[in-house]
């Protein structure tokens, strides 16, 4: 079991996401740098959050021409598990890896702060250790993070099962007052149809501690090892 974490210049996450890996579970993690095209010792890579080269196109528009991503397409083509966080999701969106783009928040304010998400699939490599409508608490850092599709992708990810969270009440409740960024639908995270690659705009690797405020991220971190561990 191995796991990658890419840095872009611009990607600041990326120690977070590592931590928890090695720290939390203990399990082997390396870096990978955007110039890195040989990705075949690795079961997961993460994209982790960030601003890569500075976001001065579009969010994950010039990154998604790095070296690495070619290289990334065809590791998630083959059935490779990859995870993007917030400027990590955009990246895949970008690279067309995921559906739909992310776009700036409707109320056009910079948010950073805990949200409470919805599970809405369990039979992920992603959330096995949830339950289904299960509400977790995970924080956001995002401008750009507004999610948005065509009415028939979006009616196609619904459809199959692609939307893993969705911004919710504390309750579970489905609701606008729930929604830190007009997200269309609510969706706050998605997969691609083969459920191999997820996008997320919450920041998972920022609650898997107490001592920072919440340990829900573990939730996520816990079922792709867990899936890797299965199959080894």
């Amino acid at each position: 079991m191995k796991f990658g974490v890419v840095v872009f210049p611009g990607t600041w996450s990326e120690v977070d996401c590592y931590t928890v890996l090695d720290e939390v579970f203990e399990v082997p993690v390396e870096y990978v740098w955007h110039k890195e095209t040989d990705l075949s010792s690795y079961d997961c890579l993460i994209l982790p959050g960030g601003f890569s080269y500075g976001d001065y196109l579009r969010c994950g528009a010039i990154a998604r021409f790095s070296p690495v991503m070619e290289s990334l397409v065809r590791f998630a083509n083959s059935g490779g598990l990859v995870f993007g966080i917030c400027n990590g999701f955009q990246i895949l969106c970008e690279s067309g890896l995921l559906p739909g783009v992310l776009i700036r928040n409707s109320h056009l304010e910079f948010r950073c702060k805990w949200t409470d998400l919805r599970v809405e699939n369990t039979h992920t490599a992603f959330s096995t250790r949830t339950e289904e409508r299960q509400v977790i608490s995970v924080p956001i850092s995002h401008g750009e993070g507004n999610y948005f599709a065509p009415e028939e992708t979006l009616k196609s990810i619904e459809n199959n099962g692609q939307v893993l969270f969705r911004y919710s009440s504390p309750d579970g409740y489905i609701n606008a007052e729930s929604n830190p960024n007009g997200s269309i639908n609510n969706i706050a995270g998605i997969t691609n149809h083969e459920g191999n690659v997820l996008g997320m705009m919450p920041h998972p690797e920022r609650c898997c501690d107490p001592i920072i405020g919440g340990t829900d991220g573990n939730f996520i971190f816990g079922s792709l090892v867990d899936h890797i561990g299965e199959k080894a």
